[in-house]
């Protein structure tokens, strides 16, 4: 028999701690232990594990995030380590299989535990990750940590918080044979990382770009957010690889993206300005066009729960600027 706890008192209660959607849910049943990863080849020396579009539950073992392996003359270059030590030795061992190398580096696209617990299954100087993903591990990990039990159940057995050691401060790395732009953004969260392998044109974006896939917003800043994808959107390239969704040569997820986060964050303006409560800007509908996206409404009650305190946070301050 599986419980699943009320989903609005979980969407409160986990919401401001993972970047990842996440419904807790316990189950009696011990969990198989074993993530079904599936390479899919993009180009030469290129691959992509997909996550599933989904919420977090012990079901999927929190396996929602694409994942990027790279062949090097150096070692295998994996983007993103998974939600999990058992997904992280899983996807070690195919990065192994698929390249013929040991994994020579591990670069996270940001801090939200559905990209980064794998990293306890690789040397912790092979980790790459910006200054911000690091604080923003050090101070949000064990929180996420707690989180992902409850919501993954037996999937998390084992993992714990590491931090990266290498620091990304260049522009551009080559590892091995091939060479890879470093892009430094905000915007998804205040420190996103976005890579464009010189020799294929393909850049995996991380959580910058959803597709067929509603974005998540607890640490978000919508306007650098639509300068990031701006940004993403001015480089030439064959494939964008979203955190989520499929991989495609056109702009869509880009586009997708930009509209998502601009009519909700001008809906949740306009209920907080009406003087909805929460839960009545929660019942708003969504714009047409975005209903059918995968957990459309779902994501936006949280998007709801994560912009109204912000929303009266700064009005609470432009009263205390008047008195």
């Amino acid at each position: 028999m599986t419980i699943e706890i009320d989903r609005r008192r979980a969407l409160v209660g986990l919401s401001a701690l993972a970047g990842a959607p996440i419904l807790p849910m316990f189950s009696v049943h011990a969990a198989p232990l074993a993530y079904t990863l599936v390479p899919q080849r993009l180009a030469d020396g290129v691959w992509m594990v997909a996550g599933v579009p989904e919420v977090i539950t012990v079901k999927n073992g929190g396996a929602i995030a694409n994942i990027g392996i790279f062949a090097t003359s150096e070692g295998a270059v994996i983007i993103d380590s998974g939600p999990s030590k058992r997904y992280g030795e899983q996807l070690r061992a195919l990065a192994q299989t698929l390249t013929g190398r040991d994994v020579a580096r591990v670069y996270l696209t940001h801090f939200h535990p559905d990209h980064v617990f794998g990293c306890q299954s690789f040397s912790a100087d092979t980790i790459a990750a910006t200054d911000g993903v690091i604080k923003g591990l050090t101070e949000l990990g064990e929180g996420f940590s707690s989180a992902m039990y409850a919501a993954a159940g037996d999937w998390m057995r084992g993992t714990e918080v590491v931090l990266p050691k290498r620091v990304i401060s260049s522009s551009v790395e080559d590892v091995g044979d091939r060479r890879l732009r470093l892009l430094r953004m905000k915007g998804h969260t205040g420190s996103d990382l976005a890579i464009f392998d010189e020799l294929t044109g393909i850049i995996f974006a991380g959580d910058l770009v959803f597709l067929d896939r509603a974005p998540t917003t607890p640490h978000a800043d919508i306007g650098a957010w639509k300068v990031a994808l701006a940004t993403l959107g001015g480089i030439p390239h064959t494939l964008i690889v979203p955190g989520h969704g499929p991989a495609e040569s056109n702009t869509r997820g880009l586009d997708q993206t930009r509209i998502w986060i601009s009519e909700i964050d001008a809906l949740i303006k306009r209920s907080f300005e009406r003087g909805l409560d929460i839960t009545e800007a929660m019942a708003q509908p969504l714009p047409e066009g975005l209903q059918t996206i995968a957990l459309a409404q779902y994501e936006f009650e949280r998007s709801v729960m994560h912009i109204y305190p912000r929303l009266e946070a700064a009005g609470l301050s432009r009263v205390g600027e008047r008195g």
